[in-house]
């Protein structure tokens, strides 16, 4: 199952059916579980958890040192679920010891090719990131966030639970759970309303979804303060138990919410 042209070391852990394409290095810290397949000319390093299932295409860097000044060599670590596909190119990178020491993405995950995964980043499940989207340091993904292509997150930034982010936007603030932003001319986002047919895709019903579009109608379109329009979604979610996510959202973020 591990071409002879692949460099494994002998202290790496993998289950007796992980396949290991040609020219591919897998370092001593490195633990990959049953069903993983990984292609030719991958890179994987450091202490690494990999899951069962996952796919990783050529020239994917998994595991590796991270891009910040701050580290030195540090013990630090990345935990993959399971039934990731990580395409052509894709970086992903351990965490710092000025975080929580871990890079952690969960199960289903789509990065098509050329994505990053910045050091510390916490990523959900069912999560896709389009060619080229890029994650700072510290970045916090809910489940089913899609990232479309050329799209860049600033460091620290949150996206909660089916966000979907348009081409191109730089982001710079936290998007609450179930919106759409569109990103034309880069910084200038704008939020877009509901991600109403991700939503039906994902089984919520019509009246669900219309009770969510009254909770963004709180948000951003009634000139609300933040702790006001928590105050109306507490009352909304008595109604719709899903608007509690974006409630709780709202009371935590740290960077503000785009707008």
């Amino acid at each position: 199952m591990i071409h002879p042209t692949a460099i494994v070391d002998p202290k790496a852990d993998l289950a007796p059916d992980v396949e290991v394409g040609a020219y591919s290095l897998i370092g001593p810290k490195v633990k990959i579980d049953a069903g993983t397949w990984v292609g030719p000319h991958v890179v994987i390093q450091g202490d690494t958890y990999l899951g069962r299932n996952n796919r990783i295409y050529q020239f994917a860097s998994v595991g590796e040192a991270p891009q910040d000044k701050k580290y030195a060599d540090e013990e630090t670590r990345l935990e993959i679920g399971d039934d990731n596909r990580i395409r052509e190119s894709v970086t992903i990178h351990r965490g710092t010891v000025q975080d929580q020491g871990l890079t952690k993405i969960g199960s289903r995950n789509l990065f098509m090719a050329y994505s990053h995964i910045a050091h510390d980043c916490v990523l959900g499940n069912d999560i896709v990131c389009a060619n080229t989207a890029t994650l700072g340091g510290h970045v916090i993904l809910g489940d089913h966030v899609i990232i479309s292509a050329f799209c860049a997150l600033h460091q620290f930034v949150q996206v909660g639970s089916h966000a979907f982010i348009a081409h191109g936007a730089l982001v710079t603030k936290d998007i609450p759970p179930y919106i759409m932003i569109a990103g034309a001319g880069g910084a200038n986002v704008s939020v877009c309303g509901i991600n109403s047919e991700g939503l039906k895709r994902r089984g919520f019903s019509s009246t669900q979804i219309e009770v969510l579009k009254r909770a963004y109608k709180i948000v951003y379109r009634e000139g609300l303060r933040v702790v006001e329009a928590i105050e109306n979604l507490k009352v909304l979610e008595q109604e719709e138990p899903a608007v509690q996510l974006f409630r709780e959202f709202l009371e935590n973020t740290t960077r503000g919410i785009v707008r």
